[in-house]
């Protein structure tokens, strides 16, 4: 049940991925969606390979994405993308959810929800390199945490202010810029983006800024130069 859903969804967030950008970003977006669903589902699986021929594709995406300086966070707020965690692939389970029964191993489920409500499981977090338990729970469930990796108020100052609420709502909800990670560490990284935060473990460094190139290519966002210099020098690093 819970790996049919998953290639489900990710055939449909690649259909999208196809229908939407440059040929170029087309190509890097699903080759890293791709990438999200092949990875090994084990508990040392902290982080991909480094992938040349990705960092050189990323490196030919970054430079279609405009360089500006940050606008205002005037206006923003989480409601600006839509309600928290939404449906939009209409699987009944909420998209915070799918996350967890994509990235976590030995899940189990709470009954009567048809495999959808994530009670527990085991995290191998890929920004730590570290094993993480995760229970369900008020006190518990925040040790593992669903991360943007493009951070949503980054969005907002750098093109998310011009996308229509619908294109904000899949922005939130779109799989290739959604993860499980440790909860101190998502709160450590806030809003940041690749020129201030990068993940600790070195090894998820070169595919945390392919996909990050991948989000703001596929929903026309920018960069700041620094941002470009940063996810530049990884990838070059990469390669």
């Amino acid at each position: 049940m819970k790996i049919s859903r998953f290639a489900a969804k990710s055939l449909a967030a690649a259909t999208a991925v196809l229908l939407a950008g440059s040929v170029a970003g087309c190509d890097v977006a699903a080759n890293a969606l791709e990438a999200i669903a092949s990875a090994p589902r084990g508990a040392t699986s902290f982080a991909a390979p480094a992938d040349p021929a990705a960092a050189g594709n990323a490196l030919n995406q970054l430079q279609t994405i405009p360089v500006k300086g940050r606008a205002p966070k005037t206006g923003y707020s989480r409601e600006e993308f839509g309600p928290a965690w939404a449906d939009i692939d209409r699987n009944g389970c909420d998209t915070r959810n799918d996350i967890l029964a994509r990235d976590l191993t030995d899940e189990t489920f709470k009954p009567g929800t048809n495999n959808c409500v994530v009670v527990t499981g085991s995290l191998a977090d890929r920004y730590t390199g570290t094993i993480i338990d995760f229970v369900r729970g008020q006190d518990t469930s925040s040790a593992v945490q669903i991360d943007h990796l493009v951070a949503l108020s980054d969005a907002w100052q750098k093109g998310a202010q011009q996308l229509t609420a619908e294109e904000r709502k899949d922005l939130a909800n779109d799989p290739l810029n959604l993860m499980a990670a440790d909860g101190p560490t998502n709160g450590a990284k806030g809003d940041k983006d690749a020129a201030t935060w990068l993940p600790p473990n070195r090894a998820f460094r070169c595919e945390y800024v392919v996909r990050q190139t991948a989000v703001k290519a596929k929903y026309k966002l920018w960069v700041t130069q620094a941002e470009h210099d940063a996810i530049t020098g990884v990838l070059n690093g990469c390669r």
